[in-house]
């Protein structure tokens, strides 16, 4: 059914989001933190100079990333991935401190926990956020879930030692996600299905999880800006320009449709596309058609990635022969894969990996595919990059040691 251009599905999700929760993470152990600007990425062992209580940005020296900044840091230009030598140039008396991933998990298992035992329909996405079904604890009562989500966030912040979150209210998850980012922090936004075109027509396109920065900027070529020029375009004009499935969830999103569960279990490990011939394709002589329907593979798959929301370590591909036999092949890089070039990339070079035939049983092929595997969220992402340059500056520190020592 719809109403307002929004499809009607009686449920309530909730969005919960904790607001910059590792620098907050370390305001909940430090106090004397609160109210100062902090960002997160720092290198172990940073100590503060002299007369000073915390390291700072003015101190770091090297090529890393912050892995996030609080809101009083944020207010300064500093923001997750910049780079930190830049981050020092813009905010120099910033504190600056080294990740601490265990005292982080820690903390998303205690919030998790606190969610659950109030409402127990809970979708994990991620270190610091979850989606709630909360249609059984309120019976679809916008009022009800309103008060719930007040004892959610409460809840929240006594089990994580003052940490906040926010929470957006719709009836499914699409607009509960863009939901809880419009008051953060420490917000509680509700979008009934009457008031999507009030509320969430106005914002730019790219608050719509999925529609990433080539997608917008194809779409402001079109003159589309916002969600509601967005949802102003035919269908089959998206479908044309974007792709049958990908253009058509553009149009359903923009219109508040969206109709996915909360997945109470673990999401699958893979993504993957794939396509049968009509007619056996030879390897060498229709070259260029298989390299057509690679790429066109590589795109949708990119496409899911992104609607998803999720990064890929590992690409791999599947060739089944005119003979009905399979053979696949994958490689995993040092680098998570997202683009639709960086799978074509992959998906390359694990077709060198083959041994085709010129004749034979191997030289024609009915099927072509591409999986995307070991899947992880922008999130854990950054956790495991920040990670990675905390142990590479330790051991660069530790070999200077050595060298110190060294008689």
């Amino acid at each position: 059914m719809f109403s307002s251009g929004v499809f009607l599905s009686g449920r309530i999700i909730a969005h919960l989001d904790m607001d910059a929760f590792y620098a907050n993470a370390e305001l909940v152990r430090n106090p004397a933190l609160r109210g100062l600007p902090v960002a997160v990425g720092g290198r172990r062992g940073m100590q503060p100079l002299p007369g000073q209580q915390f390291p700072t940005l003015a101190q770091y020296e090297g090529r890393g990333v912050l892995t996030t900044a609080n809101y009083e840091a944020r207010a300064l230009g500093l923001h997750s991935a910049m780079p930190t030598m830049k981050a020092a140039k813009l905010a120099p008396h910033a504190v600056l401190l080294p990740a601490d991933f265990d005292w982080y998990k820690t903390l998303s298992r205690q919030f998790k926990t606190a969610v659950r035992e109030l409402a127990p329909n809970v979708e994990d996405r991620g270190i610091d956020e979850i989606y709630i079904d909360l249609t059984g604890e309120t019976g679809g009562d916008f009022e009800a879930a309103i008060e719930l989500a007040r004892h959610l966030k409460a809840a929240v912040t006594r089990a994580t030692g003052g940490m906040t979150c926010s929470v957006g209210l719709s009836e499914n998850k699409l607009t509960s996600k863009i939901c809880s980012d419009l008051q953060k922090p420490n917000g509680l936004s509700v979008v009934r299905p009457d008031q999507f075109q009030e509320i969430i027509w106005p914002l730019p396109v790219g608050k719509i999880n999925g529609v990433g920065p080539k997608a917008q900027e194809k779409l402001k070529a079109m003159g589309v800006n916002s969600i509601a020029e967005l949802a102003a375009q035919p269908v089959d004009l998206l479908r044309e320009r974007f792709g049958e499935s990908y253009g058509l969830w553009m149009h359903e999103s923009a219109h508040g449709i969206d109709r996915r569960e909360v997945t109470l279990f673990s999401e699958p490990k893979s993504i993957s596309r794939e396509t049968t011939f009509e007619n056996d394709m030879h390897v060498r002589r229709q070259r260029d058609n298989l390299t057509q329907v690679l790429e066109h593979l590589a795109d949708k798959l990119s496409q899911d990635l992104a609607r998803k929301q999720r990064l890929a370590k590992t690409i791999g591909v599947k060739v089944r022969f005119a003979d009905f036999k399979s053979l696949t092949r994958d490689v995993t890089t040092g680098l998570t894969v997202c683009t639709a070039d960086e799978v074509l990339q992959a998906a390359r070079a694990c077709l060198k990996k083959i041994p085709f035939e010129d004749k034979g049983a191997r030289s024609t092929i009915r099927l072509l595919g591409i999986k995307a595997s070991h899947l992880i969220t922008p999130a854990e992402d950054a956790l495991e990059k920040a990670a990675e340059e905390s142990r590479r500056t330790k051991g660069q520190a530790q070999l200077f040691l050595d060298l110190e020592d060294a008689p």
